[in-house]
């Protein structure tokens, strides 16, 4: 493994839960901007490559959510209908290149309601001050 390899390994895997969550959100709404200008430049297959690539991430998305949370039921099928039109998007190609510019809002309103969530949850883990005894 290369030096550069190595370090971003390392990075990801010091990184907070939620910053992994946003990197996985930032990735898949980067493949998705990517898969509209191959589809523009008729490249189909870096178009595939991106969709499917995106897709993957709402799959993992689906696999690691708690569903002992009950917000995780209505995220499961925000993603499973994200996953589907991912799918007919992949399918129709140019018929369907109109709903990848939707599929990225929706991804870009739910980083940014994880984005706003984490930030409240860090301001509730605030250190208090210890007190020495004795």
């Amino acid at each position: 493994m290369s030096g550069y390899n190595h370090y971003k390994e390392q990075s990801i895997y010091s990184m907070s839960g939620a910053e992994q969550l946003l990197l996985l959100f930032d990735e898949a709404i980067r493949r998705l901007a990517r898969a509209e200008l191959s589809l523009e430049d008729k490249n189909y297959k870096d178009f595939e490559d991106c969709v499917t690539r995106a897709s993957r991430i709402v799959r993992y998305l689906i696999d690691i959510l708690d569903m002992e949370q009950p917000i995780s039921h209505d995220l499961r099928r925000i993603y499973n209908y994200l996953v589907y039109d991912l799918s007919l998007v992949k399918a129709g190609r140019e018929r369907r290149k109109d709903e990848i510019g939707r599929i990225r809002h929706i991804l870009s309103e739910l980083r940014e309601a994880f984005f706003e969530a984490s930030k409240k949850v860090n301001d509730m883990h605030v250190v208090k001050e210890a007190v020495v005894r004795g």
